[in-house]
């Protein structure tokens, strides 16, 4: 629903911040890691006291039954993170805020790829079985992951509307009444590398 959203800040605080957009104050839970970067590049004191200074955050919109809420990220490898996390059986926002709270992207990642589920559970109530699950969900999604961004890593190509796959996502999407344009948007922008993995990209980005 959101993609970013860029406002002045007018609360800053560890685990939230409200961006005030054209009179419209949007309050965003973060991760501990995205407030350190706000505090470390956004000129913002510690104690949230530079408020007025303008942020951008990369946001998930969160819907349930009983629960609306919206996430927000420093940076776009930090958001997707936090989707792969979160559509592990099992694993929800707040689990997901925790393990990116207490890790960076390019510690989480290294941490799958050696399979040390003891550093994954080293984030506030994550325990070692959880971690595990994590590691096994995720060591093939993140494998195509280079390193090469002051975050970390950078995330594999968008897809192009052209390739089979891609094709088959977008007609996926219209049958369950998305309008091909809104359907062609997601794909695009969607990250994975079988049919499937697209398809539940570009749901989580139309959701």
């Amino acid at each position: 629903m959101f993609y970013y959203i860029n406002g002045s800040v007018a609360l800053l605080e560890p685990d939230r911040a409200v961006l005030d957009c054209s009179g419209v104050g949007y309050l965003i839970s973060i991760t501990r890691k995205t407030y350190d970067a706000l505090v470390r590049d956004g000129g913002i004191g510690p104690d949230g006291s530079a408020t007025g200074v303008t942020a951008k955050l990369y946001t998930y919109y969160y819907m349930r039954e009983d629960a609306v809420e919206l996430y927000g990220f420093y940076s776009e490898s930090e958001c997707s993170i936090f989707k792969m996390l979160i559509g592990i059986s099992g694993v929800g926002p707040k689990a997901a805020v925790s393990i990116l709270s207490a890790l960076s992207v390019d510690s989480f990642i290294r941490a799958v790829a050696t399979q040390d589920a003891k550093a994954i559970s080293s984030a506030q109530g994550i325990g070692l079985k959880s971690a595990q699950k994590i590691i096994l969900e995720l060591k093939d999604k993140l494998s195509s992951w280079d390193m090469s961004a002051d975050d970390g890593f950078v995330m594999p190509p968008e897809q192009t509307a052209d390739s089979d796959d891609a094709k088959e996502a977008i007609n996926a999407l219209t049958v369950l009444g998305y309008t091909r344009a809104e359907a062609t948007n997601a794909v695009k922008a969607a990250k994975g590398s079988t049919l499937e993995e697209i398809i539940r990209s570009a749901l989580n980005q139309l959701m």
